[in-house]
């Protein structure tokens, strides 16, 4: 069935690359998952009558698809998740700068690329989550207190292959330095309970089985595990309220750099920006509108407000290989 589908995408994108793409319509790459990005393309061709054609899989084959095509991409925007792999993207020439005043007066700089490449579209914290039966909130006050022996079998982390945690490390790294944040990494492996997890999901689940009692997570796979399980007994805890805030990565889009329709593109990308779309495009995944005027959905805004990392985001990217090497020695698998 992989197989299948895998080379169902391909002929699907031979077939774009190939036709004549219209002058009405847009074609999106996108490493996020077809219901999450259905709805706001749907509401975009309602609004405007452009049609959006969207093809999704890993930011990783997406972007060297957009290597190999070059020139001859049907490709107009980029979507993925995680500024260090927007910042990759950039970086390997797929995506091209699209100044915006809009996009500029609806996003804070510190989610944009400094280049104008890509903007976030979407927040989301990568933050603390306790056993509400084992921990207090007043143990819990930073990311760097983890590491205390106070945490020793106590802590569960997922694994450091993840950009997720890459990110995170990369900001620490930023924050601290890569000889202090080194010692901060190997605090949490030493204070580990169990073998790093593969997804956020099962860490969140091992916490309220009882398996470990906090561990890093982003907000989202919380919302959705909550959503399905109102009596988790896990809760959020916004870490460095004290100094300088708690870590928040995005879901970004650029504009590529061969784009047959570049205008239609940021048109687009711009529309993504305002509040109509901020809603639909944050609130099916229970994220965090990149757009500061708009309103988290009902549940995201239940778990209480936060003083984010000022860190521009985009460090997640500069850092991004340094962190890597930084944490395999420090031993997180």
């Amino acid at each position: 069935m992989k197989a299948r589908n895998t080379l169902l995408a391909a002929f699907t994108l031979s077939t774009l690359a190939t036709a004549v793409q219209a002058a009405d319509e847009v074609v999106v790459y996108s490493a996020r998952i077809d219901e999450l990005i259905k709805p706001v393309f749907d509401a975009y061709t309602e609004k405007t009558g452009v049609k959006v054609k969207f093809i999704t899989d890993k930011e990783a084959p997406l972007i060297a698809r957009l290597k190999a095509e070059g020139a001859n991409t049907p490709a107009d925007l980029l979507i993925t998740v995680d500024a260090g792999n927007l910042w990759q993207a950039e970086q390997e020439g797929v995506l091209q700068p699209t100044k915006s005043d809009i996009i500029d007066a609806n996003i804070p700089a510190q989610y944009r690329s400094s280049t104008d490449s890509w903007t976030g579209l979407s927040l989301r914290a990568r933050t603390i989550f306790y056993s509400t039966e084992r921990v207090k909130p007043e143990e819990l006050s930073t990311y760097e207190a983890l590491a205390d022996k106070n945490w020793e079998g106590r802590l569960c982390l997922r694994t450091s292959k993840k950009v997720y945690n890459q990110s995170l490390t990369a900001t620490l790294i930023e924050a601290h330095g890569a000889e202090k944040t080194e010692e901060i990494v190997k605090g949490w492996v030493d204070n580990l309970a169990t073998d790093v997890f593969a997804d956020d999901t099962a860490l969140l689940q091992a916490i309220d089985a009882g398996q470990c009692d906090v561990g890093i997570t982003n907000t989202y796979y919380y919302g959705r595990l909550h959503k399905q399980n109102p009596d988790l007994k896990v809760k959020p805890f916004w870490p460095n309220q004290a100094d300088r805030g708690v870590h928040v990565n995005l879901a970004g889009a650029g504009v590529t750099k061969h784009a047959p329709h570049a205008e239609q593109a940021r048109k687009l990308l711009e529309w993504m920006t305002t509040p109509d779309a901020q809603s639909i495009f944050a609130g099916v995944n229970q994220e965090y509108p990149a757009n500061p005027a708009v309103q988290p959905s009902a549940e995201v805004a239940s778990w209480g407000t936060f003083k984010a990392d000022t860190v521009a985001t985009e460090v997640a990217g500069k850092r991004q290989a340094e962190a890597t090497m930084l944490m395999d020695r420090a031993g997180w698998q």
